[in-house]
């Protein structure tokens, strides 16, 4: 039987989501510990990747799991058994053929940037004291919104078919000590959201012009944008799907 599984994860301490050799991931631990307690291998499905230091508050993996299983006791066994930095949130049963990566709909993602120097937001935000200018750089993330080829914001090397994204939200918000850049979208691409973010700080300290910003989306050339902002910042914050892949 399948079951989505929502986590969340603090990624200071690990090398993304994704299994890799000689580094510490979260889907490894987490698949370590369905061996532990089930006493059997149960391989999973994220519903994407993220990058080393990249953070989790919502997230979710699919596992095709034995019918005698007792779900009702797992969360409590799994999130005995993982680290302190991630959480089993919840587990519901769906579909059989419902894809954690390929059934969403949208995914949602904040950077935060504080710019006081903050020793509880060590790890957890890009410490940027730089004065900007918010209303260009929002100015600038609303030609983002649509469908459209975004290789210009994509790592060089990745497997992928297209470059084409569809944005629906992409917008700088300040709450509290935090200035929070917000974008949803239905796909996107490796490193995508942090040269995006990298190329909008320039925007903010007047180095681009909103004009500019139009015309590196257009070359579809990594080069011409700006430099990636660190992965402290960044956390996956929502993935929706639909409800029909739900069947209670």
């Amino acid at each position: 039987m399948r079951y989505f599984f929502e986590v969340a994860y603090n990624g200071t301490n690990y090398h993304g989501w994704q299994i890799q050799q000689n580094a510490t991931t979260v889907q490894q631990l987490i698949e370590e510990a369905f061996t532990v307690i089930l006493r059997t291998e149960v391989p999973i499905m994220g519903s994407g990747r993220t990058d080393t230091g990249v953070h989790c508050s919502q997230q979710y993996f699919h596992a095709d799991l034995p019918k005698d299983t007792q779900v009702e006791n797992l969360q409590y066994k799994l999130n005995s058994f993982l680290p302190p930095d991630i959480s089993i949130n919840s587990i519901r049963l769906v579909c059989e053929d419902a894809h954690a990566r390929f059934s969403a709909l949208s995914r949602s993602y904040e950077y935060r940037i504080t710019q006081r120097k903050n020793p509880f937001l060590q790890n957890m935000s890009y410490f940027y004291p730089k004065s900007l200018d918010i209303t260009t750089m929002n100015q600038a993330a609303s030609l983002l919104i649509g469908a459209q080829d975004f290789e210009s914001f994509s790592k060089v090397k990745t497997d992928v078919n297209n470059f084409v994204c569809e944005i629906t939200e992409a917008q700088w918000i300040e709450e509290g000590d935090l200035l929070i850049f917000r974008i949803t979208a239905n796909r996107f691409l490796r490193g995508m959201v942090r040269a995006i973010v990298g190329t909008l700080l320039n925007i903010g300290k007047g180095k681009l012009q909103r004009e500019a910003f139009k015309k590196i989306i257009e070359s579809k050339d990594r080069k011409k944008a700006g430099a990636s902002a660190p992965a402290a910042g960044l956390f996956l914050t929502a993935v929706k799907y639909p409800r029909e892949i739900f069947p209670d």
